[in-house]
């Protein structure tokens, strides 16, 4: 018995047509995302043990009650819907954006409700919020 040897070639992978694949699909995923902005409000928290602030002479103030019933500047609406709401207080406003907003919230109202006056008041384009706090019994 006679044994040949064979010849083998080396194996080699071309890597080119993969590198241009990922590429591709980068380029793809790049002009594909979009890209959201989220409108953000500037908030000033007042601390509750600081001092009084001085109140504007015009101010949007929102009232929320532990149901979750509103009332803008004293005024009680007939629902608490968002559109209801944005109603009173673009009323309220006369169309000035300038204007300080308050809200003044119960302790025990629920999150929601406080979070759809910020989305209202976001919505309308006013720049200033600020949420009402009580001094704590114990301070003076």
């Amino acid at each position: 018995m006679k044994f040949e040897r064979q010849m083998t070639e080396e194996v080699s992978v071309n890597l080119t047509p993969l590198i241009d694949v990922v590429f591709l699909l980068l380029i793809f995923f790049m002009v594909t995302t979009t890209f959201s902005r989220d409108t953000n409000l500037l908030i000033n928290l007042p601390e509750a043990s600081g001092e009084l602030m001085d109140v504007a002479p015009e101010q949007i103030e929102v009232m929320v009650a532990q149901n979750g019933a509103y009332a803008v500047n004293g005024r009680g609406l007939v629902n608490t819907q968002l559109s209801t709401l944005m109603d009173a207080i673009e009323e309220m406003s006369e169309g000035d954006r300038s204007l300080p907003v308050i809200i003044t919230a119960d302790a025990n109202t629920s999150y929601q409700s406080v979070v759809t006056v910020m989305d209202a008041v976001a919505q309308l384009g006013f720049s200033q919020l600020n949420i009402a706090t009580s001094q704590e019994a114990g301070d003076e």
